[in-house]
């Protein structure tokens, strides 16, 4: 990735798009490029090993220059559903402490109002039930997402409820709803975090404007 230089710190997202820059960053590493990583799941930290990324805990440093993430639909505003991987509530983390929050998606993930691609809401077990009849007096469809075996367990070892809004008409008015209900630890509305947004098209990429 051209944005990352040299003595930086930066936040590697997760998921497929957030693969291929992890790989892309690998390469540079590889040829010198001196920087570390803060990756926002358990795969990615694997990833970026296994690519040479020098890697360093979210605690063990004050400062995360730029985080490159992917997401699951992106509007004109920029705000963002995020979470398909699973990794939402580190990726907030991690993204909330960047100085600069970098958004790479294909073209189709452009829309133009979010909620088409179900809403993930990551919740402690001890209140999955209490939340999700929340979450369906807020109007949604609720449905737990299921892992190998057995329900998804995200790496802080919470579960995800994903929700299906029919469009959401105001989505920070969404995340502040969600934000107050106790149980959740976490949700994919990413509201005024994205400083850029890069689509890719073809074999072109271009900043949304």
């Amino acid at each position: 990735m051209a944005l990352v230089e040299a003595g930086m710190t930066v936040g590697l997202g997760t998921g497929s798009t957030a693969a291929h820059a992890i790989r892309s960053l690998g390469r540079r590493v590889r040829e010198g490029l001196a920087v570390r990583g803060v990756p926002t799941s358990e795969a990615s930290a694997a990833l970026a090993l296994a690519e040479g990324i020098p890697l360093v805990d979210l605690n063990g440093v004050e400062r995360v220059h730029l985080a490159i993430d992917g997401a699951d639909e992106v509007d004109r505003q920029k705000r963002c559903i995020k979470g398909g991987g699973g990794a939402l509530l580190r990726e907030k983390i991690v993204a909330s402490a960047a100085d600069r929050l970098v958004i790479v998606v294909d073209s189709g993930k452009t829309v133009e109002r979010l909620g088409a691609f179900p809403l993930p809401v990551e919740v402690v077990p001890f209140a999955r039930e209490q939340v999700r009849r929340q979450l369906l007096a807020l109007g949604a469809s609720v449905e737990a997402r299921a892992g190998k075996g057995g329900p998804f367990v995200t790496d802080e070892g919470n579960r995800i409820l994903d929700c299906r809004f029919d469009g959401i008409v105001d989505a920070a008015a969404l995340a502040a709803r969600l934000d107050a209900i106790p149980g959740i630890v976490g949700h994919g509305l990413f509201i005024d975090m994205a400083d850029d947004v890069i689509v890719g098209r073809g074999g072109s990429a271009r900043f949304m404007e």
